[in-house]
């Protein structure tokens, strides 16, 4: 399973992206959104990855942020949302405002996306809504079209760990900030201890 590339923007196309790793072109599919953070040919470029394997294919595709790549989980999870309707609805909504579409279940905001009717914009929403209102949104990638959200499930490491930072009187936006600060850096699966240490950082830097 590949999970995060880091490298050289080698190309980029309608719907997706050539990183080059140490030499090895990797194609991605992205999203407008991911897309436009990645830069120019030439910028160096961490994406976060999706590996799909099928009967008749093989694809990765790559989001600008951890948060993104969740969304892209949820959404596919969900029965008639297939990779690519689940780009063109990231390509339409940031992850801020997708969540806020699902609480609140405005699937009217949804089928703003390519290739989404009224029905299917409906059933995301009732399927995503129980779990959206569950997710706190962190700030992802700077210059990223919007707030690009990490989404954090109540009672992970990183849901506490902002929760620690605004008990010592941080405001939410800036607890979130630093803690998703703290994630870039120490990666997915750190702990607790670990998070708030390096947010603390962030956000008092």
């Amino acid at each position: 399973m590949i999970a995060k590339l880091t490298g050289i923007l080698d190309d980029t196309g309608p719907d997706w992206a050539i990183i080059d790793v140490n030499g090895v072109g990797y194609l991605v599919h992205c999203s407008a959104k991911t897309l436009t953070h990645l830069g120019i040919a030439g910028d160096k470029v961490v994406v976060h990855t999706e590996m799909q394997v099928s009967e008749t294919d093989q694809r990765l595709i790559g989001f600008a942020s951890a948060g993104e790549r969740a969304w892209f989980r949820l959404l596919t999870a969900v029965q008639g949302v297939g990779s690519k309707v689940a780009l063109a609805i990231l390509s339409a909504l940031s992850v801020e405002e997708l969540q806020r579409a699902c609480a609140n279940g405005d699937s009217a905001m949804v089928a703003r996306a390519n290739g989404v009717g009224p029905k299917l914009a409906s059933r995301i929403v009732n399927e995503l809504k129980d779990k959206a209102g569950g997710l706190a949104g962190l700030s992802g990638p700077a210059g990223m079209g919007g707030d690009i959200g990490v989404a954090v499930p109540a009672g992970s490491a990183s849901a506490d760990a902002v929760s620690a930072l605004q008990n010592l009187g941080f405001k939410p936006p800036v607890a979130s900030m630093a803690v998703a600060r703290a994630v870039e850096e120490l990666g997915e699966d750190a702990g607790l201890n670990d998070l708030v240490r390096v947010a603390l950082k962030r956000a008092t830097a």
